[in-house]
């Protein structure tokens, strides 16, 4: 897989393409990561790439001429382009997945009060990690790009992420190590039964009782089965008592 990312801030990216699963999956040659400054693609002296908005009001926009000029040159018929804002679709562990899926990913990081319109109508997607506002794509960028990476095959074993938050369309259950305890806080007595069916049952009715406790938007889009409305009944007859 190739990962091209569109930004004003390359060096942001210095220790990020270096750590952990991604710093790997790179040396493995697993993926590419191409970092491409925009402000090479202006054309004044300076090498302006933002101007006042039309029509009035705060802050400055991104032109499109220098954006677009990066994007053609990068762009090839296998390419998918996604630009990060703040106004796109919200981010998913499902979108990663099919992110994961491309030849090519282009990533365009927006800055300033956000990019000329008509950069957005060229972009096969627009992004958004979260409900907040960021100072540039950079960081979502870094999201979007550990998320899709760790998914790529050989990046981490693959039975590694099959249980994780958000994959079964719930939270990760809770997890314990050494020592079994500290200072009076035990990990609960089942996971050291050995009994890996009855682990297997606490772990979902305990991820069961993290979403709906947590998350209680995605719970209410999780279509329970039998067992897990087993389990939940038994949860709620447990905590009755405490109530």
């Amino acid at each position: 897989m190739r990962i091209t990312i569109l930004t004003l801030f390359p060096e942001m990216y210095q220790d990020f393409l270096k750590t952990s699963i991604v710093g790997r999956a790179i040396g493995r040659g697993l993926v590419s990561v191409d970092l491409v400054q925009i402000r090479d693609f202006a054309h004044d002296t300076y090498r302006h790439v933002d101007d006042t908005p039309f029509g009035g009001g705060a802050g400055m926009v991104m032109k499109c001429q220098p954006v677009l000029d990066a994007l053609d040159s990068v762009r090839t018929p296998a390419s998918y382009s996604v630009l990060l804002s703040a106004s796109g679709r919200p981010y998913t562990q499902a979108k990663a997945h099919e992110l994961s899926g491309k030849e090519h990913l282009i990533l365009l990081c927006g800055h300033y009060e956000g990019v000329d319109e008509r950069i957005a109508e060229c972009m096969d997607e627009s992004l958004s990690i979260g409900d907040y506002v960021l100072t540039g794509g950079e960081l979502g960028s870094m999201v979007i790009a550990d998320s899709v990476i760790r998914l790529l095959k050989g990046s981490i074993k693959a039975d590694s992420t099959q249980e994780e938050s958000y994959e079964n369309g719930l939270l990760e259950y809770p997890q314990y190590s050494q020592p079994a305890d500290y200072h009076g806080a035990r990990v609960p007595a089942v996971l050291l039964s050995g009994d890996h069916e009855k682990i297997r049952k606490w772990r979902l009715q305990q991820s069961l009782k993290k979403t709906r406790q947590l998350r209680p938007d995605l719970f209410a889009k999780h279509e329970l089965n039998k067992e897990e409305q087993k389990l939940l009944r038994q949860l709620d007859e447990e905590e009755e008592p405490q109530k």
